[in-house]
């Protein structure tokens, strides 16, 4: 009975789950209105400083040379600003184009993809979702992506589940050991990706409690969670070997000390 309880409470947390995936397509959708006029108006606005500054190069012999120089860095400035809105704009753009790619991709589509870019853009949205949600969380990120790594054919909606899904145990890990330990614990999450021979790798490791060994045995087993209802639904895992083995023919492999740490690696076949 126990049991049976146990298994009410992860299915109606994933209805959750599932509604909450679709109610955020939706605000993404609506949010990238607003942002497109944002990058669209900071793009005209930086045109006309281009015309502002004609005009005060024009007009250079009726200023004062301390009023040409405020003139000339109060638009320095302003460029910068305009620069900063645009890249942070463009970035929220990109996000926003992530959660919708995972909302309505294609099933099972392989298309070229930027593997690093997907890799750090679900690692840090997998962080900042955490520190939204834990008071206090807060962990280094060390990320080294190998240069030159070509597009490559990937289900890009399912793999950055992938990386979510294992980037999001590597973050609880290492908050639940902080909470433990305290001050003198600093939790860090490292992210690899590199290629080597006809196979792309990618491996996430955090310096959390790490596993037992049955819970290793059972890892991969569907509904079988560690974490207290509505931190996990013992699904994540299952969904990580189906993409990654099923889906892209490749392998899941894993090493944990218990108090130790975790790495997780996918190696996932080449394809151009």
């Amino acid at each position: 009975m126990e049991q049976i309880e146990q298994l009410k409470q992860q299915l109606k947390q994933q209805e959750k789950l599932a509604s909450l995936g679709t109610l955020s397509a939706g605000i993404a959708h609506e949010i990238q209105n607003p942002l497109n006029f944002v990058i669209n108006f900071s793009k005209m606005s930086d045109k006309l400083l281009d015309e502002l500054a004609d005009i005060v190069d024009e007009n250079k012999d009726k200023l004062s040379e301390e009023d040409r120089e405020d003139a000339e860095d109060i638009m320095a400035d302003l460029r910068e600003n305009m620069a900063k809105i645009m890249e942070h704009g463009e970035r929220a753009v990109s996000i926003i184009q992530s959660i919708l790619m995972v909302s309505r991709g294609k099933e099972n589509e392989f298309l070229p993809a930027d593997v690093c870019q997907i890799v750090k853009e679900y690692v840090w949205l997998s962080y900042h979702a955490m520190r939204a949600n834990c008071k206090g969380f807060n962990i280094s990120i060390h990320e080294h992506y190998e240069e030159g790594i070509p597009q490559m054919k990937v289900i890009s909606q399912d793999l950055s589940r992938a990386v979510l899904n294992v980037m999001n145990n590597a973050c609880y890990a290492v908050w639940k050991k902080k909470q433990s330990e305290g001050e003198v614990y600093h939790p860090e999450v490292s992210v690899t990706v590199r290629t080597e021979g006809s196979n792309l790798f990618i491996s996430i490791t955090d310096n959390g409690e790490g596993m037992t060994e049955e819970v290793k045995q059972r890892l991969f087993e569907n509904f079988f969670t560690t974490k207290p209802i509505g931190h996990g639904t013992g699904l994540g895992l299952g969904i990580v070997r189906d993409i990654i083995e099923k889906k892209h023919g490749g392998k899941v492999s894993f090493e944990s000390t218990e108090g130790k740490g975790t790495t997780f690696t996918f190696t996932i076949p080449i394809r151009k």
